[in-house]
């Protein structure tokens, strides 16, 4: 029986006896019980989670005694032999005996978690019948972790104190290690268990943990949650070449606790929420500046203005022309506007035809050689356009002024039609001049049935705002039949022996031909018929006939009067006077002057002739003078002679 187990049994005898016997006895047990005991130091031990705890302990026996087995364990069962905890598997490779078989029972038990909270008491035994000690109560050990205890929220700027709490008071002299997101803050080991952060900062949020120098042990994160405004708000673009028609997305990024909301704006004009800002197949009119504002209950704050670079082919392509009017030898501007991103290449043509490059295409000292359709193309990597054309209408004063007849041959009776001719802009107007008089206005000058009396120099003037301009006169020839035929006699009265001439008058166009004729005989050509000599045989009627392509005509009959002058005697002088009568009237006298002024003259003739030659023996003793012209001069009118023989 055990000293303990002998107590008890005592205890109960005692209760039996005298009181001086109880007295005695008691005396007896603690004498008894004073040479066996266990002692430990602490009796109660605060471990940390995973570290090594050691229970010191002493014990003390009687002398005589020898220790046989000593042990720790952790449970006292009834009527059973408490269990060794170094033949416990939990145990036996967490616990290292460090005493001796003498008087030292210290132990070390590593690896310590919540399940190793216990009591746990120190066994020996003797090597004596019912020499066991059992030394209770034992050590009491408490295992505990580390806990920090921090504010689910604080706002920078102002402290805040984080507490390393244990279930118990570690045994210890402990000093305590911090971490933030599980590094530790070198800079930060005190011996209390408390942390303390002053004008927190939003870098200082995160997970803290602590754990004990020369432990291995770190207790779970606690996060520290910073409040503050937002900052390094900032919107990014994707993609980063957006073409019309694309599918775009802004995201805005924000740092801010709690999370803030986001707002978009487009200008100054709000536009949507959300930290992702989208829009499908975008066209340029979504194009501008764009920014987020990141706000919650601490501030607000916008972001850098973004602008939305959206790439289209050229478009709204045209073309303005400076002046508006032109005249020629001004300088001309035309410029092409054109509505693409990026900005687009430009390019002339007039017609089809490339003259130039740039958005400003200039003309200097313009001529009506570049009147015609002008127009630009704008081209960049996205596309191509053409504007409509525009025409370059040039002014300028009348030029090239003509006159055109139709028909080329003109006719009497014909219609005909001058057109004038003029290259000018504006059209100019036409006006008519025959000679240099007015005749008529427009294009054409029309005449019908024209005449000769049409004929003439014809010329238009051509005249606008800028000028004017006569043509080169046109000569009106207008051809005609003869017309107007008619005779002459030259001398007009003809004496026998004369050279005659018949003149033939005709008006035509263009000139006849002329042909003559005695009785109905052809005699000559010409416009002019000639005989010398002329006698008695001449004598006849003559006409002309004047003709060309377009027609002919015929003379009126004249008859060529031949006068023979003779000396004759009184015979002939009465043959003469009967002539006269037979003449009659005015006619009668007419010829007989005529035929006595004639043979007065041919008388001087022979006179002279009689004079300058002696020799000559015709009329030589003839004296004009002395004579009476009555008894020599014998009128005579001449007709057709009859044949010889009749």
């Amino acid at each position: 029986m055990r000293f303990g187990e002998m107590g008890v049994a005592m205890m109960m005898s005692v209760r039996m006896a005298s009181p001086l016997l109880l007295i005695f006895l008691i005396m007896i047990h603690r004498v008894s019980s004073a040479d066996w005991g266990v002692s430990y130091s602490p009796s109660h031990i605060c471990a940390l989670k995973n570290s090594s705890v050691i229970m010191s302990c002493t014990y003390t026996y009687p002398t005589g005694y020898k220790i046989e087995k000593v042990f720790w364990s952790r449970l006292l069962i009834h009527g059973e032999e408490p269990p060794d905890l170094s033949e416990d598997p939990e145990y036996s490779q967490r616990l290292q005996y460090l005493g001796d078989k003498e008087q030292n029972c210290t132990i070390r038990l590593s690896h310590v978690t919540q399940k190793d909270q216990h009591m746990y008491c120190f066994r020996f035994i003797t090597d004596k019948p019912g020499g066991k000690w059992l030394g209770k109560p034992g050590v009491t050990l408490n295992v505990t972790d580390l806990q920090v205890e921090a504010p689910e929220r604080v706002t920078e700027g102002h402290n805040v104190r984080l507490t390393c709490k244990s279930s118990c008071t570690l045994t210890d002299r402990a000093t305590f290690i911090w971490y933030r997101n599980s590094q530790p803050l070198t800079e930060r080991r005190d011996r209390n268990n408390q942390l303390l952060l002053q004008s927190v900062r939003r870098e200082d949020a995160g997970r803290y943990s602590c754990a004990l120098h020369g432990h291995t042990y770190i207790s779970p994160a606690a996060q520290l949650n910073v409040s503050y405004p937002p900052k390094s708000v900032s919107v990014s673009i994707s993609p980063s070449v957006i073409v019309e028609g694309d599918s775009v997305t802004l995201i805005c990024s924000s740092d801010s606790n709690p999370p803030a909301e986001i707002s978009w704006f487009k200008g100054g004009t709000f536009v949507g929420s959300g930290r992702i800002y989208s829009i499908s197949k975008i066209s340029s009119d979504h194009s501008g500046e764009y920014k987020c504002r990141s706000s919650n209950e601490h501030g607000e704050k916008y972001s850098d203005a973004v602008t939305l670079n959206v790439m289209y082919p050229p478009r709204s392509v045209s073309v303005s022309i400076s002046p508006s009017v032109i005249v020629e030898g001004d300088s001309v501007t035309l410029i092409c506007s054109s509505d693409s991103n990026p900005p687009a290449e430009i390019s002339w043509f007039k017609g089809g035809t490339f003259v130039g490059s740039g958005r400003i295409y200039s003309i200097s000292k313009i001529s009506s050689d570049y009147s015609e359709e002008y127009k630009c193309r704008s081209i960049n990597e996205h596309g191509e356009k053409y504007s409509d054309a525009v025409t370059l209408n040039v002014m300028y004063p009348p030029r090239s002024v003509s006159v055109s007849i139709s028909p080329s041959v003109i006719v009497e009776g014909d219609s005909l039609t001058l057109i004038c001719s003029s290259d000018s802009n504006p059209p100019a107007e036409i006006s008519w001049f025959k000679g240099g008089i007015f005749v008529g206005s427009g294009r054409i000058y029309s005449i019908s049935k024209i005449s000769s009396d049409h004929s003439g120099e014809y010329k238009c003037r051509s005249i606008n705002e800028h000028g004017e301009k006569y043509s080169d006169a046109v000569t009106l020839n207008v051809m005609y039949p003869p017309r107007s035929v008619s005779v002459s006699i030259s001398p007009s009265v003809i004496m026998e022996g004369d050279s005659v001439t018949l003149i033939c008058s005709s008006d035509s166009n263009p000139p006849a031909e002329i042909s003559w004729f005695k009785g109905g005989t052809f005699v000559g050509s010409g416009r002019i018929y000639s005989i010398s000599n002329i006698s008695s045989d001449h004598s006849e009627e003559y006409k002309c006939k004047s003709r060309n392509k377009h027609g002919e005509k015929y003379s009126d009959a004249v008859n060529l009067y031949i006068v023979s002058v003779r000396c004759f005697s009184s015979v002939a002088l009465a043959v003469a006077v009967s002539a006269a009568v037979l003449l009659g009237g005015a006619s009668g006298a007419f010829m007989m002057y005529i035929c006595l002024t004639k043979r007065m003259n041919r008388r001087s003739a022979m006179k002279e002739s009689a004079i300058s030659d002696p020799g000559e023996d015709t009329y030589t003793a003839l004296e004009l003078k002395s004579t009476t012209s009555d008894l020599y001069d014998t009128l005579t009118t001449v007709r057709p002679r009859p044949p010889e023989d009749s």
